[in-house]
């Protein structure tokens, strides 16, 4: 690893971004516009949107992240891109490092936006610190922004990347506890679930709107940090110079 060559990626990254409008939008705005919908839609019913709209913001950012993330670093194997950047003395790893910091940067500004959406605008009421609750909306993005680059060094073209998603993000959903509370599920599926860092985030996220703190609220989320770094590592191992 070459911090100058993984500060020059996130910084080539960034610049990319700067000239993609579309997708400033959808990183920065459309988890908000979610969570404003979700709430609209269950603003006669009291209590709805704060017992689901904490597990909510963990969720969109986590989807958001994965999409474009994957998207993004398969477009760059495809152009030849990365096979350029190959030639040169920089690793995969300062690659993959480069990128996560790109977008992890992007995830905290979006992180900010979205949970002060959520609790000043869309009335959420969070008893535990409101940091936090923005710590974890960052660590969530960066999962997704993991799990993104790990899918894209697997997929041969944008489509194949979207097909990720049942594999990797909809099962995460279904056994998240977003639906139903972990402890209640049947045991094979909790045993699932326990697998999966969604369920992780989203425990975390309730942690701390119920006021929460602690170990209650810091194992599940290191145990997501945890995830973040495997599915980079992994990233970084099979990450291929060009797709076929």
């Amino acid at each position: 690893m070459n911090l100058t060559f993984t500060l020059a990626t996130a910084a080539r990254v960034l610049r990319q971004l700067r000239h993609d409008p579309r997708s400033i939008a959808l990183m920065l705005i459309a988890p908000s516009l979610l969570v404003g919908l979700f709430a609209w839609l269950f603003a006669d019913q009291d209590g709805v949107f704060n017992r689901f709209g904490g597990p909510i913001l963990a969720l969109f950012p986590f989807i958001v992240m994965f999409l474009i993330t994957s998207i993004t670093t398969l477009r760059e194997r495809r152009s030849g891109t990365l096979e350029r950047l190959m030639t040169t003395p920089i690793h995969k790893v300062d690659f993959i490092l480069g990128y996560a910091l790109a977008f992890g940067l992007m995830a905290a500004l979006q992180a900010v936006i979205t949970v002060s959406f959520a609790v000043w605008v869309c009335g959420l009421e969070v008893d535990g610190e409101i940091w936090q609750l923005g710590l974890v909306a960052v660590v969530d993005a960066l999962l997704g922004t993991a799990l993104g680059l790990l899918a894209s060094a697997f997929a041969h073209t944008e489509f194949q990347a979207v097909q990720f998603m049942p594999v990797l993000v909809f099962p995460q959903i279904i056994l998240g506890g977003l639906f139903m509370p972990r402890d209640q599920m049947p045991d094979v599926l909790l045993a699932i679930s326990d697998w999966l860092p969604l369920s992780y985030a989203i425990d975390t996220i309730n942690a701390v709107t119920a006021g929460d703190s602690g170990w209650d609220v810091w194992r599940p989320l290191l145990i997501v940090m945890a995830f973040m770094i495997g599915c980079l590592v992994l990233a970084s191992l099979t990450l291929r110079r060009r797709t076929a």
